[in-house]
């Protein structure tokens, strides 16, 4: 099949999920999961083998400051005496041209870093909300049909 230009899917029509409720002021997202791995040298050969030891996720969601739910919530748990608030993150994406839309659920998610103040005159205020994960779930792949 030949690469088709309408197919490919567009950040545009990306939605973040926190807990099940749209976070409309966050327009971008970003998740990876870095692989850790240990060099392994058999005997009587040169090839360097590999074994995956350990997997770390991180990311982060950025957008407008609309209001301070998220800073309220995530502030009041840092200073309380459980300050490891653990969250769910559902990204989505829906470009209505591609072949499909594509879910993924973030287990365990905990944010990093709490931004009280970071404004300049005449610009509008962007936020960003850099995080832990624990597992994720792909609950929809974008698959052609």
């Amino acid at each position: 099949m030949s690469f088709d230009s309408v197919r490919a899917v567009v950040g545009t029509f990306g939605f973040i999920y926190k807990e099940g409720k749209w976070l409309s002021q966050y327009n971008k997202a970003k998740a990876s999961v870095d692989i850790g791995k240990a060099e392994i040298k058999p005997a009587g050969d040169r090839w360097v083998r590999h074994k995956v030891i350990s997997l770390k996720g991180t990311g982060s969601i950025s957008g407008y400051k609309v209001t301070d739910e998220l800073l309220q919530e995530v502030g009041v748990v840092a200073h309380s005496d459980k300050p490891s608030m653990r969250t769910e993150l559902i990204f989505k994406l829906d470009d209505p041209e591609a072949f499909g839309a594509e879910r993924i659920r973030l287990q365990n998610v905990m944010f990093d870093k709490i931004d009280l103040a970071n404004w300049e005159h005449s610009k509008e205020i962007e936020e960003e909300w850099p995080f832990t994960f624990e597992g994720y779930e792909l609950l929809d792949p974008i698959e052609e049909s």
